[in-house]
């Protein structure tokens, strides 16, 4: 279903009863929300929550925004690098902005708050901006943004800026397959052809390289969110993968040190994706800590 959250069309699944808990879970870069696996939902609404999942504005089946044309990537590059703002279409804050008018519209006063990558990075802009809103935030492979930490390796950065070789759907998901091998989980790899098949129902529900380059513009835009993470007051749960190429490690660590409280749990294996094995090790972490939290 299609909700007005901040003012923007926003694609919503909700699982579970309504009286339940909820977590709210905020997907990455470029990423739709049929990218958080059905196992790790449906272990969520079998512990007693409500789950909810979406499309990040510009992605998947929500609300396009391609009158704000496509950012010259390269030269944003440039100047992030450089130490010099941004321009982005949009920014963080107002992907934040979108994950509570979410709430809203489905009448959550106050939400577990789970984000992965990009995810994360909205995930703890929520917990800045509404902290009466979140009652657990967990950031998953994500990163404060803290502009000395390392970043990806050349051929890491390489394979996700690049495009596929031509229009068909075979050149797209043969492109996207590439790429997730790349930053995968060395210790828990993906059947190949079980990659292929979610790569492909990903893209014949949406393809929308334009939204990325707007996304990926808008978290390097949002260059002083680390100095604020120490004003979460949440129950705060990190998880990070020690073998992560794209978002290396010191990224998670980061983020729990600069977070009063905050729990840092590594998994050994886990790279960048969320594939069986990493989803049974995330919920392992995740639902004691969600059930650590004192709900009225």
């Amino acid at each position: 279903m299609r909700v007005d959250a901040n003012g923007t069309a926003i694609e919503v699944e909700d699982f579970g009863p309504p009286d339940r808990p909820a977590v709210v879970l905020v997907m990455g870069l470029g990423m739709q929300l049929v990218a958080w696996p059905d196992a790790f939902v449906d272990t969520l609404v079998a512990a007693g929550y409500r789950v909810v999942r979406f499309d990040n504005r510009d992605i998947g089946l929500s609300q396009k925004f391609d009158q704000l044309g496509v950012p010259n990537l390269v030269w944003e590059s440039v100047k992030h690098r450089l130490g010099f703002s941004v321009q982005a279409p949009y920014t963080v804050h107002d992907m934040a902005a979108d994950t509570l008018g979410v709430m809203d519209a489905l009448r959550i006063e106050s939400a577990h708050v789970v984000g992965v990558s990009m995810g994360g990075m909205i995930a703890q802009r929520v917990a800045i901006a509404a902290p009466q809103r979140v009652m657990s935030l967990t950031s998953i492979m994500s990163s404060s943004g803290a502009r000395y930490l390392p970043g990806p390796k050349a051929h890491v950065l390489q394979a996700l800026l690049s495009r596929p070789g031509g229009k068909s759907e075979e050149a797209i998901v043969d492109h996207y397959v590439h790429l997730f091998q790349v930053i995968g989980s060395p210790g828990f790899p993906m059947d190949e052809a079980e990659l292929r098949r979610r790569i492909t129902v990903a893209t014949r529900r949406s393809f929308h390289p334009q939204g990325t380059v707007r996304q990926l513009t808008a978290v390097a835009a949002d260059a002083h969110r680390a100095d604020e993470l120490p004003r979460i007051k949440a129950p705060t749960l990190v998880i990070h993968g020690r073998d992560d190429p794209l978002v290396p490690l010191p990224c998670g660590n980061d983020t729990a040190r600069r977070i009063s409280g905050a729990k840092f749990h590594v998994v050994p294996g886990m790279g960048h994706d969320l594939v069986p094995g990493v989803v049974e090790r995330l919920l392992a972490s995740l639902l004691p800590h969600l059930q650590s939290v004192h709900v009225p």
